[in-house]
């Protein structure tokens, strides 16, 4: 069932991403659209973002990202946020890859969502392997439940444009193999303020935002 903002009508989501401020850089319109739906939101983070090399002069960085973390999802309205401790970087090493499907599966069985929503799996659509990683976890776990999973994703023509201006890894479809979206940015960028170790200006991240205006896109992944 997909309501009529191009998302499908689930009373609860999870949302699984690889390291603070993807959900609100990236995912904080859909979610937005969720938690205005009714849906009661949750987020699973699994790492603290030490890596990072933004904020890196803040005295424990880790501490930093994790409160903003904890601001950002009050702002996007999200029932909870769950925050795990793998190395940032590190998530696409084989060792991991069981580990972080069962605890994909343990917080789903904790928030019993209806569906799914992570990065689309195909370059993690930024070209990061974490987010990769914990794209492939979850969808692996969801499999084992039967949850539909949703990616969020970009157009071909987006992706190409932040390649070429930022020398950037992006992957992307074309414009008929994805759903799209209308969204608000105001609550987005509101979360995305919250994050401000990593919101330098002029970041491909923002410019993202530019390009796509009020519109984001996701794919059925499964």
């Amino acid at each position: 069932m997909v309501d009529g903002s191009g998302l499908p009508g689930w009373r609860r989501v999870l949302a699984v991403v690889a390291h603070p401020d993807d959900e609100s850089f990236a995912l904080g319109a859909l979610l937005d659209r969720f938690v205005d739906s009714g849906a009661e939101v949750s987020v699973l983070c699994l790492t603290r973002g030490e890596a990072s090399t933004l904020g890196a002069d803040a005295v424990d960085l880790v501490a930093v990202r994790e409160a903003e973390l904890r601001a950002a999802s009050t702002v996007l309205g999200l029932a909870g946020s769950t925050l795990l401790d793998h190395p940032d970087g590190g998530l696409s090493e084989p060792a991991l890859s069981g580990v972080l499907t069962a605890e994909v599966s343990a917080e789903i069985e904790r928030t019993r969502p209806d569906g799914l929503l992570v990065f689309d799996p195909l370059a993690g659509v930024t070209g990061h392997r974490d987010h990769t990683a914990a794209s492939c976890a979850a969808v692996a776990a969801a499999g084992r439940d039967g949850l539909p999973v949703l990616g969020w994703a970009l157009p071909d023509s987006v992706a190409r444009r932040l390649n070429a201006e930022h020398s950037a890894g992006f992957a992307g479809y074309a414009a008929g193999q994805l759903i799209r979206v209308p969204v608000s940015r105001e609550r987005q960028l509101d979360a995305v303020r919250e994050h401000a170790s990593q919101a330098v200006p002029g970041s491909v991240l923002w410019r993202r935002l530019e390009l796509l205006g009020h519109t984001e896109y996701v794919r059925r992944i499964a």
